[in-house]
């Protein structure tokens, strides 16, 4: 008998299992670094937004949606609410989506 036959079967994650896996909550962030001096102001919004789109896409993969279409701007905005987010832009909503697009 092969040795991959002995092995247990794993545990269903949230991407095998049939129906999504209700969000737990937020994990302790990590230590925050100081970012960059002397940048453009522009260069802070842009990164700060990208972070919370990160964040945001983490989140509503881990409660199961996996394609854009599934992101409606109130859907992102009730999970930024639950991480304890601010409510996201316009702009970010469309971030997170990209983002939910891209990696697909």
């Amino acid at each position: 008998m092969p040795a991959a036959a002995l092995r247990p079967k794993p545990l269903p994650t949230q991407s095998t299992a049939k129906r999504p896996v209700p969000l737990d909550l937020p994990y302790a962030p990590v230590a925050k670094r100081p970012l960059p001096a002397g940048l453009p102001r522009e260069w802070y919004v842009t990164h700060n937004r990208r972070l919370k789109a990160m964040r945001l896409a983490i989140a509503l993969l881990d409660s199961g949606v996996y394609l854009p279409d599934q992101a409606r701007n109130a859907r992102i905005r009730s999970t930024a609410e639950l991480i304890g987010v601010h409510p996201p832009s316009d702009a970010t909503c469309r971030l997170v989506r990209a983002l939910l697009h891209r990696h697909r």
